[in-house]
């Protein structure tokens, strides 16, 4: 399974078992084989010197001026630029370039020539444990702290700090099955650890761009903007890397990556990004979603990713049509086009097909196929009660469930449940905002 282990919500997940995307590199993690890159060059140029069509178009997708180009006059270099920038990079050379170089990072990381990058004085904050055993391998030497409190579901209240850790306390223990004082537990250490940063000279906030991260990292930006901590403060925030073609978090990367991106992708935390964790983190705990959406819109400049994050959050709002927020519709659709089928696939579908920005986890999946289930009349047929372990029920679409999908009916005809994106509270019996996905706005 995927690494975010030690928290049962984290974006742990049954991908590697189920559904996986065919991928074009033999392991995906930041470094491309060369000798695999070699032979798909060499694939492509004898497709396009026996004119297929298909790859000469691919061809001239990448590389406009070869469209004149006869297909006897192609050369080999034309499919390795192609093979480069399918790859994330400016051409061949460069990433031919870029994977002689990671191997001689790994090669140092092996026999410990590298320089150390940090110091015990140093404090990594990651929302999750996926990265801990890399940096450790990578020779880095400061102490990590997990914070993974996932935003992204339940109640955000607007109120003081303790007031803020009961409410995601009692949320985390009903929503995944935790007795509430282990997940109160939990809280505490991880809060704490957040006060804690102050002793160190330096924090280092490790993150990516879906919004499981990106409501994270707005607390953090909040939080330390009002902590005023002595510490340097450095944020790296990545949505693609180069070499690796299907980038979904920064638990895929090797070691080596890891050191590229710290020298690379790494910045100075400034005013800015306090002013703009607070102004979202403000956003994210109301009732009327009308600022975030705002913000949304903007550029969210020095974190240009959160805006695509927090759109993201806000389409888990009812949609105009039909009162279903994104995940419900898309859990929907894969029943629709290719069920029954059991959670566990449908899960993988959901990451690896459907899913726009993946930021589920396993467990906040379930909770959201539990909550699904709070109707009068089943929109998905499966043994909710049974002894079968959840990733192995089959989930079939009733007929009412197609009715929804398609719009002929409404989901708060037959919803009895309670859910939250951030601070606005979702029922049947009360208005609450709607989310029009073709204007990006709040209905």
């Amino acid at each position: 399974m995927s690494a975010r282990q030690t928290q049962p919500y984290q974006k742990d997940t049954f991908l590697s078992r189920h559904d996986q995307t065919h991928s074009q590199e033999p392991a995906d993690d930041g470094i491309p084989d060369l000798e695999h890159q070699k032979k798909r060059a060499k694939d492509l140029f004898k497709a396009l010197r026996a004119g297929n069509v298909v790859e000469r178009k691919r061809l001239t997708a990448v590389l406009p001026k070869t469209a004149h180009v006869a297909a006897a006059d192609l050369k080999l270099s034309d499919a390795q630029q192609v093979i480069g920038r399918e790859n994330g990079f400016a051409g061949w050379p460069q990433m031919k370039s870029y994977i002689d170089k990671m191997a001689i990072t790994r090669q140092s990381i092996a026999n410990g020539s590298l320089t150390i990058p940090d110091d015990d004085r140093t404090l990594h904050i990651r929302c999750g444990t996926d990265i801990r055993h890399a940096l450790q391998i990578a020779g880095f030497q400061g102490n990590f702290h997990e914070f993974s409190d996932p935003f992204c579901q339940g109640p955000i209240p607007d109120a003081p700090l303790p007031v803020l850790m009961q409410t995601r306390a009692d949320f985390i223990s009903a929503a995944f099955g935790i007795p509430p004082a282990e997940a109160m537990d939990r809280q505490q250490r991880a809060y704490a650890g957040l006060m804690q940063a102050g002793d160190y000279a330096r924090v280092v906030l490790w993150f990516e761009h879906d919004s499981f991260d990106q409501l994270i990292l707005a607390f953090l930006l909040d939080f330390f903007g009002a902590l005023h901590l002595p510490a340097r403060l450095e944020l790296i925030c990545v949505d693609k890397v180069p070499g690796v073609t299907d980038f979904v978090g920064l638990g895929q990367l090797s070691p080596e990556m890891l050191r590229k991106l710290w020298d690379n992708a790494r910045g100075q935390v400034t005013d800015a990004h306090y002013d703009l964790g607070k102004k979202v983190w403000r956003a994210i705990r109301a009732s009327d979603p009308a600022e975030l959406a705002a913000i949304a819109k903007s550029d969210t400049r020095p974190v240009r990713l959160m805006a695509r994050a927090l759109e993201r959050h806000l389409a888990e709002l009812p949609a105009i049509e039909n009162d279903l927020g994104l995940t419900q519709k898309l859990v929907l659709e894969i029943l629709d086009e290719a069920g029954p089928f059991p959670a566990s696939r449908v899960f993988g579908r959901l990451m690896r097909g459907k899913e726009p920005l993946p930021f589920l986890g396993d467990m906040m999946f379930w909770h959201l196929l539990d909550d699904l289930a709070n109707t009068t009349v089943p929109l998905i047929d499966w043994a909710r009660d049974s002894g079968v372990a959840w990733p192995d029920r089959v989930l079939t679409l009733t007929d009412t469930g197609k009715q929804v999908l398609a719009g002929q009916k409404r989901f708060f005809e037959f919803y009895r449940g309670t859910r939250w994106v951030g601070g606005v509270k979702i029922t049947a019996d009360a208005p609450c905002p709607h989310w029009d996905a073709t204007r990006r706005k709040i209905a």
